[in-house]
């Protein structure tokens, strides 16, 4: 029989550091959390929107850890609840599920949107649904734009310099479809 200290000591160490708490966003800006998910890695990427300017805050690829999906999900759970008491978002969107042939892959994917849902709604963060080919035409004009084709057009559009992984770059991608297409943000002049 396992006690409970053992099986606590079999799970894999997740490191949650005190994460550094950033300022609200001033007036009249709306913060943005974007979510990417995935069974091994998740796109996180924070925006802002100020008018018609948009900001990239953070972007990165969390590559979870643990040798089990359980044990992933809960380092899932743990990042993206630090994320969300650090950036303290105002609201959030996520990739929809979309049609996979493996089974099996959509089923895990399905856990991982179904942690990173729980934690938007832990932390009463309004999330907003988006199908990738909404996202795909929000930031290139293009519903069957290429992978590298949105990564190019999110760095123009947020003027980012450095090089982003396609993960971050497709979280960005949903956060700024959500700052286009909610109703209740302003929106962009053409």
């Amino acid at each position: 029989m396992t006690s409970v200290s053992d099986a606590r000591a079999k799970r894999p160490s997740v490191l949650v550091t005190k994460p550094m708490l950033a300022p609200l966003p001033p007036a009249g800006t709306t913060r943005i959390l974007g979510i990417d998910p995935g069974s091994l890695k998740v796109g996180i990427a924070v925006i802002e929107k100020r008018g018609n300017q948009l900001t990239c805050r953070s972007a990165e690829t969390l590559r979870l850890a643990g040798a089990t999906l359980s044990e992933r999900l809960l380092h899932l759970h743990t990042h993206l609840t630090a994320t969300c008491a650090a950036w303290r978002p105002q609201q959030a969107a996520i990739e929809a599920l979309f049609h996979h042939r493996n089974a099996d892959s959509a089923l895990k994917l399905g856990h991982a949107r179904g942690v990173a849902l729980l934690v938007l709604a832990q932390q009463a963060i309004p999330t907003s649904t988006y199908e990738p080919s909404v996202v795909k035409k929000a930031v290139t004009g293009y519903g069957g734009a290429t992978k590298d084709q949105v990564r190019a057009a999110v760095r123009t559009l947020l003027g980012v310099r450095e090089a982003l992984a396609l993960d971050s770059s497709d979280a960005l991608a949903i956060a700024i479809c959500h700052a286009h297409q909610h109703p209740a943000l302003p929106r962009p002049l053409l």
